[in-house]
């Protein structure tokens, strides 16, 4: 047991698997900032702040996750070699309209939703609650947002 309580292996798993997520938000973090930079057409004024609004959430979940992985007693990742290396999202380079940035913030969020649903698998396996709680609230939080920008889309 490590110094939480929490069995040795299984927790640095959970510290592989939280870096996967770590780089995975990077790389969505980066795609929202393109998006919000590059959008066009006649909604770009709301989706202009609506993608502001997200990055900005991301980057506060970038630091909690790397900050979680720190509390279990490893080491975030935080080059950008890394973050490709494991990363599993699309790039969205030069999307400019807004269904296309609309869906890539979608298929995104589902993508992420795998990688936090394992780790949540995983922490409730070892009743590690810090990390189960935090999957949990990403879990709602980004089901709530593809929720939106499908009705988005209509």
């Amino acid at each position: 047991m490590n110094i939480l309580g929490l069995p040795q292996k299984e927790t640095k798993e959970n510290i592989e698997l939280l870096n996967t997520l770590l780089s995975n938000f990077q790389v969505y973090y980066q795609n929202l900032r393109g998006l919000h930079w590059n959008i066009r057409g006649k909604r770009f004024f709301d989706l202009h702040v609506k993608f502001e609004e997200l990055y900005n959430q991301a980057q506060l979940r970038i630091d909690e996750i790397a900050e979680r992985v720190l509390t279990l007693g490893g080491v975030p990742l935080h080059t950008f070699e890394d973050y490709l290396k494991n990363n599993k999202l699309a790039i969205a380079k030069n999307v400019s309209t807004d269904e296309e940035a609309v869906n890539v913030i979608i298929k995104s969020l589902s993508d992420l939703l795998v990688i936090e649903r394992e780790i949540l698998d995983k922490s409730d396996e070892i009743n590690d609650e810090g990390t189960n709680s935090m999957m949990s609230d990403l879990i709602t939080e980004q089901e709530k947002d593809i929720w939106m920008m499908q009705a988005f889309l209509g």
